[in-house]
């Protein structure tokens, strides 16, 4: 039975599919994003590929370009700090929300991620099965501040900035010493809404995707160095 039917799934699945991989780094930036290949490797035809990718360029995650096809889209300084200026303003202000609104039962969940965190560096740190752990726990940290701001608005903007991968993968590149500092701040962000205090948790928010955004340059400049 084909993949392709109905063709509306088999275009949402390309699309699901490749945008992990973009997320998850799984290419480099530039990288040629061929129809036929990709086509193999999902299960699908052609055609929800091309739908797939036309979608992605609209996100602005791919790059169309007129008789050679699509490739990843790269990423300048300039890009780096407006989507990282974006985010400290979109997040900072959902900790602030998070403060006046957050629940008994969101506060429990925050801080259960911060002592699975915690219990997982314990544990280990080097091996890449504990780093992508992490990584999925962070990003459920920072969802669930977002949840808790209890904005729709806000959710939905914060998503299409944060959907790009230098910022979906900062606390990948991480070392030990920066997880340590990010947990701290994880731990801080948890008291401030404890004590429902927004300017703390605003305050907190931002210095801790500040941190964030000089990671990922230094990051850049040392891969533009090798």
């Amino acid at each position: 039975m084909s993949t392709d039917t109905p063709h509306g799934h088999a275009a949402e699945r390309a699309y699901q599919w490749i945008k992990e991989r973009i997320l998850r780094n799984h290419w480099e930036a530039g990288a040629s994003l061929k129809e036929s290949p990709l086509s193999r490797e999902i299960g699908v035809s052609r055609t929800p590929v091309r739908e797939a990718l036309r979608r992605l360029t609209l996100e602005g995650l791919v790059e169309t370009i007129p008789n050679q096809g699509s490739r990843l889209q790269k990423w300048s300084d300039q890009d780096l700090d407006e989507i990282f200026g974006l985010r400290v303003l979109l997040e900072s202000h959902g900790a602030r929300l998070a403060a006046q609104r957050i629940t008994d039962d969101e506060q429990g969940k925050l801080c259960a991620l911060c002592d699975a965190m915690e219990e997982l560096l314990a544990k280990s740190f080097d091996d890449m099965a504990a780093r992508q752990s992490l990584t999925r726990l962070n990003e459920q940290f920072h969802a669930l501040i977002l949840a808790a701001a209890h904005s729709e608005r806000l959710k939905s903007l914060t998503a299409q900035v944060i959907s790009f991968p230098l910022v979906y993968r900062t606390f990948a590149i991480y070392d030990k010493a920066e997880i340590l500092r990010s947990m701290a701040h994880h731990r801080e962000l948890a008291d401030a809404f404890r004590a429902r205090d927004p300017v703390w948790a605003e305050s907190v928010m931002r210095a801790h995707l500040s941190a964030g955004h000089q990671a990922t340059r230094r990051m850049l400049i040392r891969g533009a160095d090798e």
